[in-house]
């Protein structure tokens, strides 16, 4: 429920667990089985202002990068109600899966993430290539998807 609207950016290289988040339609995905393209993972909250002026920025990039191989998957917060993430993710219809964190088992691999929106990088190879804390400027993430996708 904190939200910094300044950010705290961290650039580095460093390899994830291999997580594996369930969708709200009950897809399993792993971290593993996406090697070979960019994904972003956002930790956000429904009730996270910086977390909703994201989404629009999130949508924009899906639809543009998608087809290229881009994947994004949001994880809600452990102190999101689900009834609440589910009832959003309704009414806005986001086209990428969004996962539910109600053990805070996903912000732990990820680094004990308490804080939303918090956004992970990870390049083709599972890697951690970029982080930020609190709302991401388009400018800044876009050129980095881009080259990861000419990997």
């Amino acid at each position: 429920m904190l939200a910094l609207t300044a950010g705290i950016f961290f650039s580095f290289n460093k390899t994830v667990p291999n997580a594996t988040f369930i969708a709200l339609n009950g897809e399993k995905m792993s971290l593993e089985k996406l090697r070979g393209k960019p994904v972003i993972v956002t930790f956000w909250a429904t009730d996270c202002e910086s977390c909703l002026k994201e989404i629009p920025m999130w949508l924009d990039l899906y639809q543009r990068y998608h087809a290229q191989g881009f994947e994004i998957i949001g994880v809600s917060m452990y102190y999101d109600p689900p009834n609440h993430v589910i009832e959003f993710n309704k009414l806005h219809a986001l086209p990428y899966p969004i996962t539910l964190d109600i053990e805070a088992k996903l912000a732990k691999e990820f680094g004990n993430v308490s804080v939303t929106p918090t956004t992970f990088l990870l390049n083709p190879k599972g890697g951690i290539v970029w982080q930020k804390i609190g709302l991401f400027e388009l400018a800044e993430l876009q050129p980095q998807i881009e080259n990861l996708l000419k990997e």
